[in-house]
């Protein structure tokens, strides 16, 4: 008897075991793949065969394969996903996308509520993405450039301006005040004698860039020096280290995190600045791209540039703060 019940518990245990798998297996597979975003994915794909009320072709093809690559990449993207939160962020994203496209759609294509001369159905839009394809990662390559220029130059001369300036408390006083007043000063109003002294207009959206830039950096530099724990310096100064490694490896660490405020704040004026320059003078570029097709009246190309520029910059964005990330993660 008692032979008989000790081969029936370690089955029932593993019974268990396996009705616990695969109900785990089915909670994940639910948590995965049956979500809102889905649903919304369906619902843009079927209201593309509603009637049209525009007499013009709207390109409803472009929306559905549109549609069905972002699907397949959400599918595919989320089996990867390890957290519960970067999974949820991702999928709101995505339903985001696709609450966009459908109410767009409505909107234009299928009700006509909107004008549509100045808001063009999606489907076209991404048409005119195809067809401009080659003009669009030009004028991104040239305005990337410029980004990359004037930002970077104004990080390496405002960093360590900046650390030598913070370092010394008389002189961190009144260059914080200089700061404060020159940065207050929109960078754009020096165009015109920039223009007059610099031989092209790229160089000149180079300037304005590092304008931007330069004092956002150059101010949470020294804030951040100046902020530094006096644990920190006294307990450097008993090791007996040198002013250069004081500076660049205990000051400058413990400086990052407000340095990196001061790259943000610069990152994102320098993109409305660039836009806004480009759209003043320039022969390339975003803001070039769509004042140009604006003046026009080809607001299908507008629209496509308007789009270009919030997807540039939120993908500058997120590498920046993956860098950002990556050199903080020690204080994580």
């Amino acid at each position: 008897m008692n032979t008989q019940i000790k081969s029936v518990i370690p089955s029932a245990i593993t019974s268990d075991k396996k009705e616990k798998t695969v109900s785990n297996l089915r909670n994940e597979i639910f948590r995965r793949y049956l979500r809102v975003v889905h649903i919304l994915f369906a619902v843009l794909i079927l209201i593309q065969f509603m009637p049209n009320q525009l007499s013009s072709d709207v390109y409803a093809s472009y929306v559905i394969w549109f549609a069905v690559g972002v699907e397949v990449f959400t599918l595919v993207f989320s089996a990867f996903i390890k957290k519960a939160e970067s999974l949820n962020l991702f999928v709101d994203i995505i339903s985001f996308i696709y609450g966009l496209l459908i109410a767009w759609t409505l909107a234009t294509a299928k009700f006509n509520i909107l004008k549509a001369a100045l808001f063009p159905p999606p489907g076209k839009v991404l048409w005119q993405f195809i067809g401009d394809y080659d003009k669009i990662l030009t004028n991104i390559q040239s305005s990337v450039g410029i980004i990359l220029q004037g930002y970077l130059l104004a990080i390496s001369v405002a960093v360590p301006l900046g650390l030598f300036l913070g370092w010394s408390a008389r002189l961190g006083g009144a260059a914080t005040y200089i700061s404060k007043f020159l940065g207050a000063i929109p960078p754009i109003v020096y165009i015109p004698y920039g223009i007059a002294l610099l031989p092209t207009f790229r160089s000149v959206s180079v300037f304005v860039i590092f304008l931007a830039t330069f004092w956002p950096v150059f101010g949470g530099t020294m804030s951040g020096v100046m902020n530094v724990d006096k644990k920190t310096i006294d307990s450097a100064k008993v090791l007996n280290v040198g002013k250069f490694t004081m500076l660049f490896s205990v000051i400058l660490p413990s400086s990052l995190q407000q340095i990196f405020i001061g790259c943000n704040q610069g990152l994102t004026v320098s993109f409305v600045l660039l836009t806004s320059a480009e759209m003043i003078g320039a022969q390339s570029g975003l803001g070039y791209y769509i004042k140009n097709y604006s003046d026009f009246g080809d607001y299908t190309r507008t629209i496509a540039g308007l789009i270009v520029v919030g997807i540039v910059i939120v993908a500058i964005s997120f590498l920046f703060n993956k860098i950002q990330n990556f050199l903080l993660r020690w204080k994580q």
